[in-house]
């Protein structure tokens, strides 16, 4: 049964269901590495997993995905003297009398205590382990054992190499070392050869009986234990995860010196160590929602999810998709960053969100690649993102569930809005921070390069006199191939602005940089074509009733309710866009799509607009996306209904504590974490219901707190002075901290 208190949540299940959904649920990290919800004890049929960040692989012809490194904190134990003979303990063994797995979401800690009846004896486990902030290479592992009487147990610990991968294995040239309680294994990538070692150093309160050594599926330690009635047995292990990305030498030296430092400070110096950290982050990113426990406890968890895999440890990392929760969507980085996530980074941290521009600029010569391959100029940045910027997305992305064959989409080469929405974040970031600094640092390129894609890719219609963006796929990925969706034209519209002001601030504040840029680019004989396009780019507007058509022709699609949409579905995997997706010729669309282009320029539309379209396009909306239900839910508030925006907010909070999410598309398995959803969550409380927003430098709020909460409290970076902020109902106060 799965619990949520005020800063912890807890799960008891045991079965293969509960175990995966608790490997997302109770996940540690600390934007190095993200570490599975799941007992020391599991194998990789438990699907444990230590995903690092930004150090990816590829097996012989399959997809790309991130590395999962070997799990230093493997400890199985086994009952070797039970008068029912032995029994390997592990939450799937018949002999388990009680499991509770704790995450405490205030400071990173998973802790478990489970207990296992052995004919008259009971041996109880208890364990707590952390992903170090203050050395984001290290985890940290408390492990006790006590038994009710007498009995003898076979601990094996160590170092597993025996790991899930959805696409691997993906690493080879295994070697072992140890040095007393030291283990280590030293290995390498298969596609780039990038080294990487593991160390676990374990600190005993007691001195086994016997002491051996196995090498079998990894490196490990296998320790005999005669256990007294009534004494508790404790082990520490201290694991550090180093590559050859990383910048400290020999990756085996580096881990074994981050090990060795953690062993001699020892478990509750480090762990006082990350509340200390924690309690800083919190001080930052806190947001307190009064009169309704559960939205504060989940929208806390929300931000606990997104605290964890913020990459603060190093320049040039973004956040991935599924967070650092495994392997799925290839670990790559999308949209979902730039117009979900950063916005919590870019109120509470704006370090952090400047971190994922870096990124951008980092990966351009990626995105300058793929607007080659495509016979464009400029920039068309990968819709699933890795370290290079390369495309990382197939041309075939979805199985189909009825042939078992890879079925034809157009993420990668339709979704033309991504270089869009990369250009949009780097002008709200300098819009909010002030910080214009990060043009002269590859910003303006960026940006000047999005332009040229959009330059080379627009289509002149003569009889209309106009520029139009033809045969792309919009947020809603149901409808792919269309002529003016009505999100990517005004994206672009705002890239081409934001093109054009960036211009002109650059000149303003640093000519010399400007003319190095423009130069640097050839980007002066793109100047007139800029202002060409701009003038001329069709954005569609309201109808008659109001209505902004989703893209040409949406209107004389089938308009098919949802109920009956879904009585069509023979399977209850099968995707449902595509040429053959059942939705692909009705008004049934995935996700928010013009509603999301209200929401980001609403300050161009009347309420009235806004209204009809929310009522308009939510009944004909599946919510199939995790990015959706926020989008309906700030878009409500702006029109004054925040009862309506309410539950919204609430399914897009408890995302990750219910499960409750798609687990397939077609046959292809999407299950982790939701770090836009986590990102959204906090838009629609703070954005939304408090009605924040940043105008010239200056903080407006618009109240419309929903009737359960009585005030929201949240902290704000803005221009480098913090700022304490308060929303009651009938007001609100601000003050400097």
């Amino acid at each position: 049964m799965r619990e949520l208190s005020e800063w912890s949540v807890s799960d008891s299940g045991t079965g293969d269901d509960e175990i995966v959904a608790n490997g997302n649920r109770l996940l540690i990290g600390n934007g190095y590495l993200g570490y599975r919800g799941t007992v020391e004890e599991a194998d990789a049929s438990y699907l444990p997993a230590c995903n690092l960040s930004g150090v990816y692989d590829r097996r012989g012809g399959l997809w790309r995905e991130p590395v999962n490194a070997p799990n230093g904190l493997s400890v199985r134990l086994r009952a070797t003297g039970a008068a029912d003979g032995d029994h390997p303990l592990s939450i799937k063994d018949s002999s388990l009398a009680s499991h509770e797995q704790v995450l405490d979401f205030r400071y990173g800690v998973h802790s478990r205590s489970s207990a296992w009846r052995l004919g008259g004896a009971e041996v109880r486990v208890r364990a707590e382990r952390f992903a170090s902030l203050a050395d984001v290479h290290l985890l940290c592992l408390r492990y006790s054992i006590r038994a009710d009487l007498d009995i003898r147990l076979e601990i094996r610990q160590g170092i597993d190499c025996v790991l899930w991968d959805i696409n691997g294995p993906h690493l080879e040239g295994r070697a072992f070392a140890r040095d007393g309680g030291e283990l280590s294994v030293s290995c390498r990538t298969q596609e780039l050869g990038i080294p990487l070692a593991v160390v676990s150093l374990s600190a005993l309160s007691f001195e086994p009986a016997s002491e051996a050594v196995d090498e079998s599926s990894g490196h490990f330690r296998i320790l005999a234990l005669d256990a007294k009635a009534g004494v508790d047995y404790t082990l520490c292990v201290f694991s550090s995860v180093y590559t050859g990305l990383d910048k400290d030498g020999d990756p085996l030296a580096a881990a074994r010196a981050s090990a060795g430092r953690a062993a001699a400070e020892g478990y509750a110096s480090a762990l006082a160590t990350q509340k200390e950290k924690w309690d800083a982050i919190w001080e930052k990113g806190d947001v307190v929602i009064e009169g309704d426990d559960y939205s504060r406890r989940a929208l806390r968890y929300s931000l606990y999810q997104l605290q964890i895999i913020a990459p603060r440890h190093a320049e040039g990392l973004s956040i991935p998709a599924r967070g650092l929760s495994g392997q799925t969507y290839k670990g790559a980085i999308f949209w979902d960053t730039e117009m979900f996530i950063a916005p919590y980074f870019l109120h509470a941290e704006p370090a952090v969100a400047r971190n994922f521009i870096a990124y951008r600029i980092a990966t351009l010569d990626g995105a300058r690649r793929k607007a080659r391959e495509y016979g464009y100029r400029g920039a068309f940045y990968a819709w699933e993102s890795q370290e290079t910027g390369d495309d990382a997305c197939s041309h075939f992305n979805v199985v189909d569930v009825f042939t078992g064959r890879p079925m034809r989409t157009y993420f990668r080469d339709k979704q033309v809005h991504i270089s869009a929405d990369v250009a949009y974040s780097i002008k709200r970031y300098i819009d909010i921070t002030g910080d214009s600094s990060i043009l002269d640092e590859g910003g303006l390129e960026v940006i000047l390069e999005c332009a040229r894609f959009y330059i080379s890719f627009a289509y002149y219609s003569p009889e209309r006199g106009r520029y139009e963006i033809l045969d792309v796929t919009g947020p809603d990925e149901y409808h792919e191939r269309v002529n003016n969706d009505a999100f990517t034209n005004r994206m672009i519209r705002h890239c081409l602005d934001a093109a054009r002001e960036c211009l002109s601030l650059l000149g303003r504040t640093a000519p010399e940089s400007l003319e190095r840029i423009v130069a640097k680019i050839g980007f002066g004989a793109d100047l007139g074509r800029l202002e060409e396009l701009r003038a001329a780019l069709y954005v569609p507007s309201p109808g008659e009733d109001g209505v902004i058509e989703q893209f040409d022709g949406y209107s004389r699609l089938e308009d098919c309710g949802l109920d009956e949409l879904r009585s069509r579905a023979l399977d209850p995997r099968e995707y449902w866009g595509g040429a053959n997706g059942i939705a692909s010729g009705t008004r049934v669309i995935k996700q928010a799509d013009v509603v999301l282009m209200l929401n980001l320029f609403g300050a161009d539309y009347p309420p009235e607009i806004k209204k009809a379209n929310l009522d308009y396009y939510e009944p004909r909306t599946e919510h199939g996306s995790s990015l959706s239900r926020c989008v309906y839910s700030l878009l409500a508030c702006e029109t004054g209904d925040s009862e309506w925006a309410y539950p919204f907010f609430r399914k897009t909070a408890e995302i990750d504590l219910t499960g409750d999410s798609k687990h397939y598309a077609g046959l292809v398995y999407i299950g982790g974490t939701h770090p836009a959803a986590n990102g959204g969550a906090w838009m629609a409380a703070v954005l939304g219901f408090c009605g924040l927003s940043i105008v010239d430098g200056k903080i407006i709020l618009k109240p419309r707190l929903p009737a359960a909460w009585t005030s929201v409290s949240f902290s704000l970076s803005l221009r480098n002075v913090e700022y304490a902020v308060v929303v009651e109902t009938g007001g609100y106060t601000i003050r400097e901290k």
